[in-house]
């Protein structure tokens, strides 16, 4: 029985995480913005239900797939906030110079007001929702979540491909629920 215990700690131990799943708590998470203000979770939802979107960050090059979904959400500001949502914007990236290639993301975008642009240096929030992509060029699996006021996923996309992103309808009908 002895020599059970450590092995069954041990596989413990190497068990996989898994991304946040609906009808789950989402993990809680901190992350700054570029201006170095916090985003955690429990705040953002007193406001309303939250749209978090991981981005594949900077892998070597802007993500053109990233690009476009996240002007296709600041088109749809409007949408999200008829529905009392706020959006957090995650930025992936290995620490050094992620706040310069974030700056360019996002260089000349105008940010709606309830929207947040955040980044993760160091994968610290990619690894907590086990969204790491660890491969050559690569960052983050590009996701897509909506957390109830209650803290519970309503709706995840994780997507294993590059453009393969959560249809902006998918998200607002999420947020209707």
């Amino acid at each position: 029985m002895a020599l059970l215990i450590p092995f069954l700690l041990i596989a413990s131990a190497q068990t996989p995480a898994k991304p946040p799943e609906v009808g789950k708590k989402a993990p809680d998470f901190n992350v700054k913005t570029l201006a170095k203000k916090e985003v955690k979770l429990a705040p953002m939802l007193k406001k309303g239900k939250l749209v978090l979107i991981v981005l594949r960050g900077y892998p070597g090059y802007q993500c053109p797939f990233c690009t476009k979904q996240v002007a296709e959400l600041m088109e749809h500001s409007d949408d999200f906030k008829k529905r009392k949502a706020s959006v957090v914007l995650v930025y992936p990236g290995p620490s050094d110079q992620l706040e310069k290639y974030a700056g360019d993301f996002i260089a000349g975008k105008d940010i709606p007001k309830d929207f947040r642009f955040t980044i993760d240096p160091g994968y610290d929030f990619t690894n907590r929702y086990a969204l790491r992509w660890d491969a050559p060029h690569e960052t983050a699996y590009p996701s897509t979540f909506v957390i109830g006021r209650d803290g519970v996923v309503i709706y995840a996309k994780v997507s294993h491909s590059h453009g393969d992103r959560a249809p902006l309808a998918d998200v607002l009908a999420a947020l209707d629920k």
